[in-house]
This record gives C-alpha cells, sequence and structure tokens, in this order.
C-alpha cells in the first residue's frame, strides 16, 4: 500500500515540476518573458494554473497519508530503559548493565595508559 502511494505521490511530482516549467514567467524576473506558445496565452494560463493547483492539492494529500501511515502502527519507546519484565531478550537472561563502569571511564582509562611515559631510548643496565 504505501509503495503504491510513494509512486503516485512520485508521478505527482513528476508532473507537478513540469507544470510549474512550462507557465510563462509574469515579471520577468529572469529576463525571459513572452514568447510564442503552442497555445493561446489565456488558455495556457488557465490551463496550466489549474493544472498546478490540482496536483498540488493531490501532493499536499498523498503528503499527509504517507506521514499518517508512517507512524500508524509507532508505539513510544522510552530511550532510559524498561522495567525487566518487559525488557527481556529473547533467551529469557535481563540484560545487565556494564560492570566496569561507564563509557566515559573506559575513555579515561585508556588515556591513562597511553599517557604512561614511555622509555626514551635504551636503558644503561646497572651493577648492583
Amino acid at each position: 500500500m504505501q509503495t503504491v502511494v510513494i509512486v503516485i505521490h512520485l508521478m505527482i511530482v513528476a508532473v507537478m515540476i513540469g507544470a510549474v516549467l512550462l507557465q510563462k514567467s509574469e515579471g520577468g524576473g529572469l529576463g525571459m518573458g513572452g514568447g510564442a506558445g503552442f497555445m493561446s496565452s489565456r488558455g495556457t494560463a488557465n490551463l496550466l494554473t489549474r493544472t498546478t493547483a490540482i496536483l498540488a492539492v493531490g501532493f499536499f494529500l498523498t503528503s499527509l497519508f504517507l506521514s499518517w501511515y508512517a507512524g500508524y502502527d509507532r508505539k513510544p519507546s522510552s530511550i532510559i530503559g524498561e522495567p525487566a519484565s518487559q525488557g527481556q531478550p529473547a533467551g529469557g537472561s535481563p540484560i545487565a548493565p556494564p560492570t566496569s563502569g561507564g563509557i566515559l571511564d573506559s575513555l579515561k582509562k585508556a588515556d591513562e595508559q597511553q599517557q604512561a611515559p614511555a622509555p626514551s631510548g635504551p636503558q644503561v643496565p646497572r651493577s648492583q
């Protein structure tokens, strides 16, 4: 169902782009006003204006339907966590939080290990 509406939506978009590009520039904003067309200017303006309006309504309706359909079966979820009775994985055992600390603790330990002074060169053996 969603695929059919998306295909219809894309066809409406393609035809609407063509209808907008066929319309005559009124103010000559791009310097391309006038010119002879395939229909009279009044008939072309009425036909293209109506076509654009109908396509815009179709675009609006298909957009609303697609956004409604995307959220139709969505359930709210929490990013904090779920109670143990609901949040069990398929194996049946609950997910345990990491015992070694959070990601910041892990990064701090890795940073401390990297900052340990490395030997600057070969060491001379010391006699006892």
